[in-house]
């Protein structure tokens, strides 16, 4: 800390960004500026696909020599037969959180999952468990169906979501008619966030486009040639639901079609590197307008590390 500046309390950084934005390096080297200044640090794992154990290669965990020395925590903590939650995430982060603090260290939280982030900072909603019988209603639906009912049921909250979003659409329609509430309602009474009890160090990456496209392309082929191949021939083996989030993660269905033999090698490439860069669009336009206004988003290159985490110093 630097001479003459209040210490400040329970100091959180954050460091998010899309995909193959660099954030993973960042941190690290975040921490080891912290160490260098007298403030040991913990890098606390944000993204849904690095808390597999299954997908060490596919979620581009960090390797041991990447990380440098520096403490990594919840990276391949879950096995992949066990989905994990924003809930059981945000629980395990309050702990890892905790922990550093009470051993004087600065947590470094990293990773790209909105919800993960947003869950810990803000809180959960308090929504019941879903009546199974609406669930399945419901998931048996067509898309179409869902929003026009969820437009009748209830339209404020449809309205601002997209007629192919499945997913929310599904679960906003299954939570007005198993609670008979609205999830905005809902949403209203978040509780449990720990953004008000930290001090945050927020930085938002946001690379140039067409380079960060690039970064994915190249990393998805070089883990086609560098154990991806493994990595989902193991998974399968596994015999897993196809509903877990590990079995949906990028490239797994690309790579399990070649293994199969329904696609060649150069088609799982080019598929895997579409979806890894829709994602990061999707990733990035998330970051780019969801967060709040006043959280810095910069470029990886234009980023001095001690002036940016002043305050963590």
């Amino acid at each position: 800390m630097s001479k003459g500046r209040t210490p400040a309390k329970n100091p959180v950084a954050l460091i998010a960004g899309p995909t193959a934005s660099g954030k993973s390096d960042l941190a690290v080297r975040l921490a080891l500026a912290l160490h260098d200044a007298g403030n040991p640090a913990v890098v606390i794992n944000a993204d849904s696909a690095q808390v597999y154990a299954d997908l060490a290669v596919l979620s581009a965990r960090p390797s041991e020599d990447e990380t440098r020395g520096v403490p990594h925590r919840l990276f391949g903590t879950w096995d992949g037969a066990t989905a994990c939650s924003a809930a059981d995430w945000a629980a395990a982060a309050k702990a890892e959180i905790a922990a550093a603090h009470e051993a004087g260290a600065v947590p470094i939280l990293v990773g790209g999952t909105g919800l993960y982030i947003r869950t810990l900072l803000d809180g959960i909603a308090p929504v019941p468990p879903i009546d199974p019988a609406v669930r399945d209603t419901v998931r048996a639906m067509e898309t179409p169906q869902i929003r026009a009912a969820l437009m009748q049921e209830d339209a404020p909250y449809a309205a601002h979501l997209g007629p192919a979003d499945r997913q929310r659409l599904a679960r906003a329609l299954e939570v007005v008619r198993s609670t008979g509430k609205s999830l905005k309602a809902w949403q209203a009474e978040k509780a449990g966030g720990i953004g008000d009890a930290i001090t945050l160090a927020p930085l938002i990456l946001l690379p140039e486009r067409q380079a960060l496209y690039a970064r994915c392309d190249a990393r998805f082929a070089a883990m086609l040639d560098g154990g991806a191949v493994e990595e989902v021939a193991s998974l399968l083996a596994r015999n897993l639901s196809p509903a877990l989030p590990v079995m949906r993660a990028i490239g797994v269905a690309e790579i399990a079609n070649m293994l199969s033999g329904t696609s060649t090698r150069e088609e799982a490439l080019a598929a895997g590197q579409q979806a890894t860069r829709n994602y990061a669009k999707r990733q990035y336009t998330w970051l780019r307008h969801q967060p709040p206004t006043e959280w810095p988003r910069l470029e990886p290159e234009n980023i001095e590390i001690r002036s940016q985490f002043e305050i963590l110093f």
